[in-house]
This record gives structure tokens, C-alpha cells and sequence, in this order.
């Protein structure tokens, strides 16, 4: 019903000679924009107080998953990886920078400046892109292109995940196999392949 609405005063503002069709398709983002992180906020927060009440279903995670839509970038790692790495990270949310290990981690992947460099999103901005899920994302995907085959890490979520929380060769380093855990822990991430 409110996208039949909008359709109608969108179209009688271009009529009336108002507006042109970019300030249209403007809008029409910037609305989208806002009610999607509005659902998310939403969803996040049923999706939690069911978790401390302990009544978390399998078809909640399929319903957070779908309604959440997150806009990930494709590439290597697959979707429902991504979305567990995020869970981890930021719990999908855009949380701005924290230090870590003597240094910042920003937005959603917690992606650090070492990081953002070697994942090479020319003329993005480091925290920016951050904190901006399909960039953030982009720079994930970028970084396993590069780093994954080349150190020979297994093509699967487990590889990707231990790749970007140890760096280059961090698929094989043993100190990522608690962080691999911890990625499986997540919601709708328990024996996730890829």
C-alpha cells in the first residue's frame, strides 16, 4: 500500500513538472535506505530479546536472514559465510571504529588500515568503507581474491573466516581456529561450508 502511495505522489510530482527523474530515483533510495535499516533494527531486536529468553528457532535465523537482505558483495566467499564473519565482527551492525590489538578496526568486518590497503577499493576511504556493508564487504571479497589461492587456504567458509580475522596466512595459523569457532557459534552458522 505505502509503495502504491509513493508511486502516486512520485508520479504527479514528475507531471507537475516538480521533479526529474534522478531526484526521484534520489528519494526513492533514501526512503528505501531508511526503512530497511528501520526493519533491521527491528528485527535485530526481536531476534535478541527471543535469544535472552531463550526461545531462538532455527526459522527465526531463515527469517532474520531474509527480512535483513543484507546487501553483501559477491566473490569468493559465499553469502551465508559473509553474513556469519558479520555477525562475529559487529554483529552486523555499523559500530564505527574500536581499538583492537593496538590498533583500530572499523565498521562491519572490524577491516583494519593494513587491511583496507591490501583489499585495494581505490578512491574509497578506509573507515568509510567500513563502515558502508556492501563496500565493507567488496573490501572482504577483494582481500580473499587476493590472499586465499595465493596462500593456498581452503576454498570454504572456514577458510575465508580464519583468512580474515589472522591476515595473509592466517588460514593456516592455529591462533584462528578459536576465531573459527567462534564464527560457527552464530546464529545459522553452526557446519556453514561455505
Amino acid at each position: 500500500m505505502v509503495n502504491f502511495m509513493l508511486l502516486l505522489v512520485v508520479g504527479s510530482l514528475i507531471n507537475e513538472g516538480l521533479a526529474n527523474n534522478f531526484v526521484v530515483k534520489e528519494y526513492v533510495q533514501e526512503v528505501y535506505r531508511e526503512r530497511l535499516e528501520d526493519n533491521r533494527t527491528k528485527v535485530t531486536e526481536f531476534i535478541e530479546e527471543r535469544k535472552i529468553n531463550g526461545n531462538v528457532y532455527e526459522n527465526d535465523i531463515s527469517i532474520e536472514s531474509n527480512l535483513l537482505n543484507y546487501p553483501f558483495a559477491k566473490g569468493l566467499v559465499s553469502y551465508d559465510c559473509m553474513r556469519c564473519i558479520c555477525l562475529v565482527e559487529s554483529n552486523c551492525q555499523k559500530i564505527g571504529c574500536r581499538m583492537d590489538v593496538g590498533s583500530l578496526s572499523c565498521g562491519y568486518f572490524q577491516i583494519k588500515e593494513a587491511y583496507f590497503k591490501d583489499c585495494d577499493m581505490k578512491g574509497k576511504e578506509w573507515k568509510s568503507c567500513a563502515d558502508d556493508i556492501a563496500c565493507a564487504s567488496q573490501c572482504v571479497q577483494n582481500y580473499m581474491k587476493r590472499y586465499a589461492a595465493r596462500n593456498k587456504c581452503p576454498a570454504t567458509c572456514e577458510g575465508y573466516a580464519r583468512e580474515h580475522n589472522g591476515g595473509p596466512r592466517g588460514c593456516k595459523n592455529p591462533n584462528t581456529e578459536g576465531y573459527w569457532q567462534k564464527v560457527q557459534r552464530q546464529p545459522g552458522c553452526k557446519g556453514i561450508r561455505n
